[in-house]
């Protein structure tokens, strides 16, 4: 499949069976993080990283005060090893990170 044309999408993860379990699952989450008026600073980082090992799939909330767009905000994100953007919609964006031991998705995308 072909990368998104839109540079705003460059960092969405490719379209795959897994992308749409993926974002079927992140329906009903709730945000495990939220982003204010600091931004993206490497406490913000280190939340994320801790939230994806422990849940896999998370929920990520940009507050109206955040300085970066959203599309900003995902880009940095999904720079992190292994993360993958499954989702932007509003001001939510929905990360994933396959577990190195215990992966809860990856083998369900049928």
């Amino acid at each position: 499949m072909p990368a998104p044309t839109s540079p705003r999408k460059q960092s969405l993860m490719p379209s795959t069976p897994l992308r749409r379990l993926l974002r079927a699952h992140g329906h009903a989450l709730s945000a495990v993080v939220q982003i204010g008026k600091a931004g993206i600073n490497p406490a913000v980082i280190a939340q994320v990283a801790r939230a994806l090992f422990d849940h896999e799939l998370i929920k990520v909330k940009l507050a109206r005060e955040c300085p970066e767009t959203r599309f900003e905000v995902a880009e940095r994100l999904g720079e992190g090893p292994g993360v993958n953007v499954v989702q932007i919609l509003g001001r939510t964006i929905l990360l994933y990170k396959r577990h190195p031991k215990q992966p809860r998705f990856e083998g369900l995308a049928s």
